[in-house]
């Protein structure tokens, strides 16, 4: 059981250390300004194609197979295989209508939010490169 957490422990760290120290700057510094050019690339699309998506769960009956246990003549026991129906949930994409006054007006203020950041978000990879140089 220690050696599972261990192993576990291990792995999210291993994983957590991804990217060299530079990459971890940057991104830990620019979080904000891909958050928003995230967002404002959504909303332009929005108003590209007049609707939005949006998703939804949707569960269906599917078939699938069940394992079933048995105790066989000599007092073992063992698994058997049949076919059953199974819930099964898929994610389903749906269009939306939007307000293309109201789309329009959140991508403005994206843009602003955007442009205001961008200077920021410049200077931090500036200063993370100097910080944090590569060897290639």
């Amino acid at each position: 059981m220690t050696r599972n957490i261990t192993l576990t422990a291990l792995a999210c760290l291993i994983v957590a250390a991804c990217g060299t120290p530079q990459e971890q700057c940057i991104s830990r510094n620019t979080r904000e300004y891909r958050t928003v050019s995230s967002l404002l690339a959504e909303v332009e699309g929005n108003l590209a194609r007049g609707y939005a998506w949006a998703e939804r769960p949707v569960t269906r009956l599917g078939v699938g197979h069940c394992r079933d246990f048995v105790r066989s003549k000599d007092g073992r026991v063992v698994p058997t295989y049949r076919t059953c129906f199974r819930d099964v949930t898929e994610i389903e994409r749906y269009r939306v209508p939007i307000d293309p006054a109201a789309e329009t007006r959140k991508r403005d203020n994206l843009a602003a939010r955007a442009a205001s950041l961008s200077a920021g978000a410049q200077s931090a990879v500036r200063a993370c490169r100097a910080a944090y140089p590569e060897r290639q």
